[in-house]
């Protein structure tokens, strides 16, 4: 624990995971008292992507615009900070403790992992590599990443790899595509090479009790206010004032702000911190219901990436942010949420899979024309559920092209038409007019989905602390932390560890990241995966 801090005030741009665990690691870990930490969220909750709530197209119906696995070797900050939160429904266990328990309860192991155009259940476990596969995979591993550059993986891997049930489970459990960075994807090999042998069973996921708004963004929030944090919503930051250069110093010496009362300015004295979110991968996300169809938004509406577009302007380390938005064609995908409101088709997919709900993961259609996937999580997924209201969530990579029973593309469907599409690809037309009866349907787009997975060359992500930085910090999903992976919780967290620490001098060691391959057990199985593939 840090010593006290009664000088010390910390100023934290953006509510998202990454603001709010800046904040608990500088008050738990850097002894700053809670009354003198501000979070300033353009919102009107905290969470940021993390989210789930009541839909807000659809009444009596339920959204999450994503999903986030978890994972018990490689997110080592997320667990640490979480061991010492208190759960939402048992404040004498922490959160980490509960989610552990509810894995040793329900435990993953996917059975209908990969499913083909005829309904059948494919043999996931055939990962189905040629020579060519192997070496290219092996290539990639042995390819310092400064060799690589802005390479997409297509550039890296023969056609015959991306018709691999491999590539089918390995880009739809962490939504690569094609055209992504060479870079990421030789990270994700390293940082999950543990997964390698089990991808097809997905056993080394770990799910939250709920949704993870309600499992580790409450729980987090109610102790940030317990500690005196205060939080203020509405209140979006325009721009940040720097002072000093790299060689001799940096500081932030003012934020910019737009809330109710209109335009002012945050001095930041000689014992003020800022840790600053930048980016954002659900700006501009937009909804549809049953009989609507979510708009794509283009021209950044939001506000979710213009604070970064402004403070990037003031010097060329602060990163350049056009990289990850300019592509929105690359980086958009659509997914949505079933509201059952009776059992039929959720006891369907049980008997077909032989998964009872949270325990299979995610389901992918290989060959359809919207590339669909679904997950039926552990029910209820919200608390509070009404009685007999289930729900489940899926998405579309593909979603321009047309679909295989409603012929036209994802993106220009409604919500009914995505249920009927996926009933199809089930074959479970003999209840289709039951379920369309009984289940609401939210479709969510989101233009930047996957924007953190562009290629990208050395400088496009700011370092967590640019150099000479005296009291502020970058965080979120589009910060540089080398070797680590983006698009997790653990991302997040890790860049608000080194935030906290490195701006307030915590002595803690922050946990080092897992590398699988130097455990000869994970790195004697991976091999045994990829030979025998």
């Amino acid at each position: 624990m840090g010593t006290s801090r009664l000088d010390d005030h910390l100023w934290i741009v953006g509510g998202g995971i990454a603001g709010m665990a800046a904040a608990a690691f500088a008050i738990r870990d850097a002894g700053l008292p809670g009354d003198h930490v501000h979070i300033l969220e353009e919102l009107g909750l905290q969470g940021g992507s993390l989210d789930g709530a009541a839909s807000p197209v659809q009444p009596g119906a339920y959204v999450t615009r994503g999903g986030r696995m978890l994972e018990e070797e490689a997110y080592r900050c997320v667990w640490d900070l979480f061991s010492t939160i208190p759960s939402r429904d048992d404040p004498s266990i922490s959160v980490k403790d509960e989610i552990r328990r509810f894995n040793e309860r329900v435990r993953t192991h996917a059975n209908a992992r990969l499913i083909d155009r005829g309904h059948r259940i494919l043999d996931a476990a055939d990962y189905g590599f040629s020579l060519t596969d192997r070496l290219d995979f092996l290539r990639l591993i042995a390819t310092p990443e400064s060799m690589l550059g802005s390479k997409r993986i297509e550039e890296l891997f023969h056609p015959h790899f991306f018709d691999t049930h491999f590539w089918q489970m390995w880009r739809t459990t962490f939504a690569f595509q094609r055209w992504h960075s060479a870079a990421e994807l030789r990270r994700y090999f390293l940082r999950f090479i543990q997964e390698f042998g089990r991808i097809h069973t997905l056993e080394g996921v770990r799910r939250t009790v709920y949704n993870q708004y309600d499992s580790m963004v409450v729980p987090l929030q109610r102790w940030l206010l317990a500690q005196g944090a205060e939080v203020r919503f509405a209140t979006r930051v325009l721009d940040v004032d720097f002072a000093g250069t790299p060689e001799t110093g940096r500081r932030a010496t003012r934020l910019h702000v737009l809330d109710r009362e209109g335009e002012h300015r945050i001095e930041l004295g000689p014992a003020d911190h800022a840790v600053i979110t930048l980016g954002s991968i659900t700006a501009d996300s937009t909804y549809g219901g049953n009989d609507t169809v979510p708009e794509l938004i283009r021209d950044r509406r939001d506000h979710g990436w213009s604070l970064w577009e402004n403070i990037a302007r003031k010097t060329p380390d602060f990163g350049r942010p056009m990289t990850f938005f300019g592509a929105v064609d690359e980086h958009k995908w659509e997914s949505f949420t079933l509201t059952m409101h009776d059992r039929v088709l959720l006891d369907r997919i049980v008997a077909y899979t032989g998964n009872e709900p949270g325990t299979g993961a995610l389901m992918t259609w290989v060959r359809s024309g919207w590339h669909l996937s679904i997950v039926v999580p552990h029910q209820p997924h919200f608390p509070g559920m009404p009685e007999h209201t289930y729900t489940l969530w899926g998405y579309g990579f593909q979603v321009d092209e047309e679909g295989d029973y409603v012929r036209k593309p994802m993106a220009r469907a409604t919500g009914k038409e995505i249920l009927t599409e996926l009933v199809h690809q089930l074959g479970f037309e003999d209840i289709l007019d039951e379920v369309l009866a009984t289940t609401d349907v939210t479709s969510v787009m989101m233009p930047y989905a996957s924007a953190l997975f562009a290629c990208r060359a050395p400088g496009d992500r700011p370092k967590v602390v640019p150099d000479g930085a005296r009291n502020f910090a970058f965080v979120g999903q589009f910060v540089e932390i080398p070797e680590d992976v983006v698009f997790t919780v653990e991302y997040s967290v890790h860049a608000a560890m080194i935030a906290a620490y490195t701006l307030f001098g915590v002595g803690r060691p922050i946990p080092r990241i897992y590398r699988g391959l130097l455990d000869p057990q994970v790195a004697a199985k991976a091999t045994r995966t990829l030979i025998g593939g």
